[in-house]
């Protein structure tokens, strides 16, 4: 009686094998991560913190969190805080809180300094990379980062920076 195995029984066994290997590779790549993709519509104040040359400037934020990068996409909640420091560069605190959607009366707590001002080079922008230090609600004990890049600037007939915010949140322990 031989002990090797057949071609035709090995072929039976690759899908077998591959889906193994296909559910080992997806679990490895499951870190537990949460995506949250948004963007933040800031309403532009006239006259306010026009300083480039000190660290002087202390604003106040309270700006719309929507889905999209339209004023008339979902309203998602607010993205409330203050940034200390020049307008291109600041340290900023902000708490996304979220009034709609699957994580309504859920906050996030993004704290890091955002340089919005700093280019590629090649004349693409460059995201801003901020620490999520902690949350509220589904978000409790929430820690990751935040990637916030600024999508053009004002013209004459609008009164909004839109910023596209990427947020990878890991929930727990």
């Amino acid at each position: 009686m031989s002990t090797a195995s057949s071609p035709a029984a090995t072929l039976r066994f690759l899908p077998f094998l591959a889906a193994a290997v296909a559910v080992v590779a997806a679990a490895a790549a499951d870190d537990g991560m949460t995506h949250l993709h948004l963007y933040i519509h800031k309403t532009v104040v006239a006259g306010a913190g026009n300083s480039s040359s000190s660290f002087d400037n202390v604003g106040a934020i309270d700006d719309e969190l929507r889905e999209a990068p339209d004023p008339a996409s979902q309203y998602l909640g607010r993205a409330q805080g203050f940034d200390l420091g020049i307008p291109a560069a600041a340290c900023t605190v902000l708490s996304l809180a979220f009034a709609e959607g699957d994580y309504g009366g859920s906050t996030l707590v993004v704290y890091g300094r955002a340089d919005l001002g700093a280019g590629g080079g090649d004349g693409e922008a460059v995201a801003a990379e901020r620490a999520v230090v902690g949350g509220t609600g589904r978000f409790r004990g929430a820690r990751g980062y935040s990637l916030m890049t600024k999508l053009g600037n004002p013209t004459a007939g609008t009164a909004a920076v839109v910023f596209e915010m990427d947020l990878y949140v890991k929930i727990g322990g």
